[in-house]
């Protein structure tokens, strides 16, 4: 029963529209009624113990790193040597589009960042060489979803320190499935671009080449380091977090010399409002991972599903279906937050690698980053293109499609994130 008041309460509350750390408040203030806790030091208490976790310092450390390079003028030196590596392709600009994003992933962590970044520069240039602006939007909403899967992932840490996997083996875990979704949207973009009739190549000066490779690769030193650093344990992933602010600061304001003073204060606050607003949906949705345990609502749901654990792929599929629906509904941080810790229980008695479910559940989720009602990366690709919701869902399906596609593979044949994890590993 407890399960059935947690999931009712929960949703009541987010249909009213009231922010969800609130909303995560109050439903474990229900929760906590219905249990007949009437303390309200738990409430405080159990909330300033989800921030005492050291990994998730890590997070603010991220952030910050991404929004100075994304204001340091590091978005657009990797789009100018994603152009030079690919763009001489025809539709060479959606190859850019798709490379950058790789990059970028390697430095932000988060598809919103990655959207934001990449799409205010190409999508202006993309519309400029002929292209339809709805199907470029759509091509870089959806290769922003490789941020939360290519290390650092900022999802990834969230969700590691919530069922408490290794934040290094999750980042191992996850080169391989983001540089395969890349390879997929780009086989994609080579069907589009046929179907569309394009026939732009972006072609670089030769003059240039140099210039553009020295630029760019500072910019694309941060990913090697920090996952070198974490594989061979020469830093924790909080340490890397550290590790990345520090460089990220001496790249925009040494090397390329892009960002001054003042623009640094706007950093530190924008870095500053986005980590205190995960960490408050942090703090709200540990109590109510407490208060689910309290309760015994994982045990009551591997009763539930007691029928599927004995066989994996059946229990797979359904938890896909559910959390398709969830992200349709919620952000990708809250669900990881809060439910993970209820199907994890479940995972581990079908004996399915935590670690592999781990990028299918992130991947899983950044697909409801595109769809409405509360597709984050969709509104930012919308605000940034000013098209509307439906304009850029036209354009993007195909893409959305095909990153379906490539989770059905991942849950079919496992073997794809289980081999290249153990090698990496």
């Amino acid at each position: 029963m407890e399960f059935f008041v947690f999931l009712g309460s929960l949703f009541a509350l987010l249909f009213t529209g009231i922010p969800i750390a609130l909303a995560l408040m109050l439903c474990a203030i229900i929760m906590m009624g219905y249990m007949g806790l009437d303390d309200t030091m738990i409430l405080a208490q159990q909330m300033v113990d989800g921030t005492s976790n050291y990994i998730l310092t890590a997070i603010p450390f991220f952030i910050l790193a991404g929004e100075i390079m994304h204001h340091g003028g590091i978005s657009a030196r990797l789009v100018k040597f994603a152009e030079l590596v690919v763009g001489s392709a025809r539709g060479g600009l959606g190859y850019v589009t798709i490379l950058a994003s790789i990059l970028f992933a390697g430095l932000s962590g988060v598809a919103i960042a990655d959207v934001s970044a990449i799409g205010s520069i190409l999508i202006p240039l993309m519309a400029a060489a002929g292209y339809r602006k709805d199907r470029s939007t759509g091509l870089v909403c959806a290769s922003s979803l490789m941020a939360p899967i290519i290390p650092p992932s900022l999802p990834l840490i969230v969700l590691g320190v919530t069922v408490e996997l290794s934040i290094g083996k999750l980042f191992m875990a996850g080169i391989f499935p983001g540089l395969f979704l890349g390879l997929c949207l780009m086989a994609v973009w080579f069907i589009m671009v046929r179907k569309d009739g394009y026939t732009q190549a972006a072609r670089v000066p030769k003059e240039e080449v140099v210039p553009i490779i020295v630029n760019a690769v500072p910019a694309m030193m941060m990913p090697v380091i920090i996952i070198f650093g974490i594989r061979f344990g020469y830093f924790t992933p909080t340490e890397g977090g550290a590790v990345a602010a520090v460089y990220a600061f001496a790249v925009a304001m040494v090397i390329h010399r892009e960002m001054s003073l003042r623009m640094m204060l706007d950093v530190l606050y924008n870095a500053a409002r986005g980590a205190a607003t995960v960490m408050f949906i942090v703090t709200t949705a540990y109590t109510i991972g407490w208060l689910v345990t309290m309760a015994q609502v994982p045990q009551q749901l591997i009763a539930m599903f007691k029928d599927l654990t004995g066989s994996p792929l059946l229990l797979l599929l359904t938890l896909n279906v559910m959390l398709l629906f969830l992200g349709m509904v919620l952000d990708l941080t809250p669900i990881i937050l809060i439910f993970a810790p209820v199907i994890y229980p479940l995972i581990l008695a079908a004996k399915i690698d935590p670690y592999y479910f781990a990028i299918v559940m992130v991947l899983n989720l950044c697909i409801g980053l595109l769809t409405p009602p509360v597709g984050t990366v969709l509104y930012v690709g919308c605000s940034v293109s000013k098209l509307k919701i439906g304009e850029v869902v036209r354009g993007m399906w195909p893409f959305l499609l095909v990153e379906a596609v490539v989770l059905i593979l991942f849950i079919v044949f496992p073997q794809l994130i289980t081999v290249p994890m153990k090698l990496l590993s």
